[in-house]
């Protein structure tokens, strides 16, 4: 079942994403499903922290996009949806090629929405976990 209220497309997330951290950091929209949004950061010197693995910042600043993408598109014309917690489990490290994310709602509430972030590097393991949780406001 189809969960956005509002025309989502990865050339529309992309647009709105125009000079902000999400493009400065090359985080790319790859898919969005019926109940999913995908995407993927890559891991290179403007992101690995000095150990030279993916920096745990950048990871939630992907998973912080794809959450709040989701709530934004679950909300109804006129409503907004803004993040109210988020954490990240990291799990394993990344030093290079790509992260790829994707999120899937655990709740979508009249007020709150839950989603489910997950991270993993090219071999399909799960280098982080996260979940953040976004309150719903009502047009003014």
């Amino acid at each position: 079942m189809r969960i956005w209220k509002k025309p989502i497309s990865t050339e529309e997330l992309t647009a709105i994403h125009v000079d902000t951290a999400v493009q400065h950091l090359g985080i790319e929209f790859l898919e969005v499903g019926d109940d999913f949004i995908r995407a993927r950061v890559p891991v290179n010197t403007h992101t690995r922290q000095p150990y030279g693995l993916l920096h745990g910042g950048v990871s939630v600043v992907l998973a912080e996009t794809l959450g709040s993408c989701g709530a934004a598109y679950c909300c109804p014309e006129g409503y907004r949806a803004v993040g109210l917690d988020i954490n990240a489990n990291h799990l394993k490290g990344a030093i290079s090629g790509w992260v790829t994310g994707v999120t899937r709602p655990v709740h979508i509430g009249r007020t709150t929405q839950v989603w489910q972030i997950d991270l993993s590097n090219a071999a399909g393991e799960l280098t982080c976990v996260s979940r953040i949780t976004m309150a719903v406001l009502a047009p003014r």
